[in-house]
C-alpha cells in the first residue's frame, strides 16, 4: 500500500468524503470502527488518524487477530505474567500496555474468539485489564481503532460476534469504498505507486503509456488498491523499457481492454492469473506471494495445486 506518511488519495468524491471524515475524527478519543473490502486501504486510514492527531507522537501498533492463534492474539493485547502459560517463562507486556497514550488497531477483529471479545469489551467500557496470569489492574489510556472486511452486523445475526462489542465499536464508523467505487482515484493512485515502486526497483523514470492508462480505468480491481499496487510492482519487474505497456501487467487486467474479455473470464480464471504472476514476480517464494496476496502460506500452496501452477 502506499507509504503510511504519504496523504490519502482523495481526487474522487467517495474519497474526499472519507478523508473528511477522518480529519474529523482524528482529534478524538473515540474507539473507532474502519470497514471495507480487503485492500482498501483500511490500515492506511487507520495511521493517517494517528498522525493527524493529537496522539500522533505516541506509539502506533497493529495486532492482526486473524493471522495468530487466539492465545497469542490475547497474549499481544494483554500481556502475560510469567507462568501464565506453557512457554510463559517471564512477564511480557501487552499492546494495550506498551501504546500508552498512542493508538492500537486491531486489524479483523472478526476473528476474535468470543473469550477475547469479552475482555476488550470490559477495555472499551472501563479502560482497564489485566495481564494474562496476573492480578494488578492497569489502565489504559491508547486510542483503540478496529478494522474488518466482514460484515459484522451479520455475524451478530449468526451469533458469532458480540452484540454489546458490535455497538461499542460502531458508535465511530468509517466504511472505505471499494476502488471500483472511487474511479476517479485510479490514476492518481496508480502515479503515486508507480512513482514509489520506480525507486524501490530502480526504474527511475518509468512511466505509464496511454494504453496502459486506459486500461487501468476500465478494470474492476476486485482486489482493490492493494491488487493494483501488486500489478503495478509486476510491471515494473517485467517491462523492457521506461514507458510501460499493457503486455507487462497480468492478463487479468489486460482482459478489462477487450470488450467482451473482461465479461467472459471467471472468478477462478481470474485468480488463477493473479496467482501465477504473483509467483513469477517473486520467482516462487511462497512466502512472499502468501504476503502480496492477503492469504496463507497453506492456502496459496493448497490453490497453486488446485490450478497446476508449478
Amino acid at each position: 500500500m502506499i507509504e503510511a506518511r504519504m496523504a490519502w488519495i482523495a481526487e474522487d468524491p467517495a474519497s474526499r468524503a472519507v478523508l473528511d471524515l477522518a480529519r474529523k475524527v482524528a482529534e478524538t478519543s473515540t474507539t473507532l470502527l474502519i470497514t471495507g473490502e480487503s485492500g482498501t486501504g483500511k490500515d492506511h486510514l487507520a495511521r493517517l488518524i494517528h498522525e493527524l492527531g493529537p496522539r500522533r507522537d505516541a506509539p502506533f501498533l497493529k495486532i492482526d487477530c486473524a493471522s495468530l492463534p487466539q492465545e497469542l492474539v490475547e497474549s499481544e493485547l494483554f500481556g502475560h505474567e510469567r507462568g501464565a502459560f506453557t512457554g510463559a517463562v517471564e512477564r511480557k507486556l501487552g499492546r494495550l500496555e506498551m501504546a500508552d497514550a498512542g493508538t492500537i488497531v486491531l486489524d479483523e477483529i472478526a476473528a476474535l474468539s468470543p473469550a477475547t471479545q469479552s475482555k476488550l469489551l470490559r477495555v472499551l467500557e472501563e479502560r482497564q485489564f489485566e495481564r494474562l496470569g496476573g492480578t494488578e489492574t492497569i489502565t489504559i489510556s491508547a486510542r483503540l481503532i478496529a478494522l474488518t472486511n466482514a460484515d459484522l452486523a451479520r455475524l451478530v445475526s449468526d451469533g458469532q460476534f458480540r452484540e454489546d462489542l458490535f455497538f461499542r465499536l460502531s458508535v465511530l464508523t468509517i466504511p472505505v469504498p471499494a476502488l471500483r467505487a472511487r474511479s476517479a482515484d485510479i490514476l492518481p493512485l496508480a502515479n503515486a505507486l508507480l512513482e514509489r515502486g520506480a525507486r524501490v526497483h530502480g526504474r527511475k523514470g518509468a512511466a505509464f503509456s496511454d494504453a496502459v492508462r486506459k486500461m487501468l480505468t476500465l478494470y474492476s480491481w476486485p482486489g482493490n488498491v492493494r491488487e493494483l499496487r501488486n500489478a503495478i510492482e509486476r510491471a515494473l519487474v517485467f517491462s523492457a523499457g521506461t514507458s510501460l505497456i499493457p503486455e507487462d501487467f497480468p492478463e487479468s487486467v489486460r482482459a478489462a481492454d477487450s470488450e467482451l474479455g473482461g465479461a467472459l473470464r471467471s472468478l477462478n480464471d481470474m485468480e488463477r492469473d493473479t496467482i501465477r504472476a504473483t509467483l513469477e514476480a517473486t520467482r516462487y517464494k511462497i512466502g512472499k506471494s502468501a504476503q502480496i496476496l492477503g492469504i496463507s502460506r497453506k492456502t496459496l500452496l493448497d490453490k497453486r495445486k488446485k490450478y497446476g501452477l508449478n
